[in-house]
């Protein structure tokens, strides 16, 4: 299996980082969202490299195949790995699309990396640029809402996980957009990461702040959010992204809940292909 090494733990062991690698042509690497791995990214995978790119999608560590360290799950390390992933390839004029909060890990490696190798950013559902409401950020979630999150979590994961499947997809008595099947794939995805690591990333997507991050994207960038987003409410993430990003391009989809990676798949790989194969535009980072 197709391992990259990374940071080491506080038992001075390397983390192992899994990931999946095909097509070739430009590259696009894929960071998955939370509670998720690798393998939501299916209905991407099998498709766009059919279209000439090369695409890359690794599990985040504590989740998927990856190592499932106590500790580390923080910006700052999960920022480290993504630029693991890119050196250890060798990857070059990469777009990176980031789902949920693989959209902050963009944000932080595009700034404390220097955006090094990239050349493009897409952001899905993104949880930039702030989730939480404070007295500077009053468009934010309240704290409430994560720790009552959190609290479900360690009471009773296996339930909060099937709850909060229903809630990602837009599954209402009316609205039935995935399957059962589907929504039974997800919850085993999900179950098998670390409950340590579903914790741990709750409080760190919920809580970074990424307003200096985000601004400081000089690149070419995608902004895509449904405006019937219940996990990440558009009116405190992606609007907030679009106005502090005046140069991205802006697209809401009318309707869509957060997993529309799935539920919108047509037009999220069209629109995918169209930027990533668009040429890119001099700028300096």
């Amino acid at each position: 299996m197709p391992y990259i090494k990374t940071g080491d733990n506080r038992q001075n062991e390397p983390v192992s980082l899994f990931y999946e690698d095909y097509g070739q042509g430009q590259p696009v690497v894929f960071i998955h969202g939370w509670p998720l791995d690798h393998q939501m990214w299916e209905y991407q995978l099998t498709e766009l490299p059919q279209q000439g790119l090369r695409c890359i999608a690794y599990d985040r560590r504590g989740f998927g195949k990856s190592s499932k360290p106590f500790d580390g799950y923080n910006y700052d390390t999960f920022a480290d790995d993504l630029k693991a992933v890119l050196d250890e390839l060798n990857l070059q004029d990469v777009t990176l699309v980031g789902f949920s909060m693989g959209a902050g890990e963009i944000a932080r490696y595009m700034s404390r990396h220097n955006g090094v190798r990239v050349a493009k950013v897409v952001l899905v559902s993104g949880v930039t640029p702030f989730l939480l409401k404070t007295d500077d950020n009053p468009d934010g979630v309240d704290k409430s809402t994560f720790d009552d999150m959190v609290d479900n979590i360690k009471k009773d994961r296996a339930d909060f996980l099937q709850t909060f499947a229903k809630q990602f997809y837009g599954v209402n008595l009316i609205s039935k957009p995935v399957s059962q099947a589907m929504l039974d794939g997800d919850f085993i995805r999900a179950y098998l990461a670390s409950p340590k690591a579903t914790i741990d990333c709750a409080r760190a997507f919920s809580e970074t702040d990424f307003r200096s991050d985000v601004q400081g994207i000089k690149v070419p960038a995608l902004i895509i959010h449904g405006d019937s987003d219940k996990i990440v409410p558009i009116e405190s993430s992606g609007e907030q992204t679009a106005n502090l990003m005046m140069h991205a391009t802006y697209k809401i989809y009318d309707g869509a809940p957060h997993g529309l990676y799935y539920t919108e798949r047509a037009m999220l790989n069209q629109d995918l292909l169209n930027f990533i194969m668009e040429p890119k535009m001099a700028t300096t980072y």
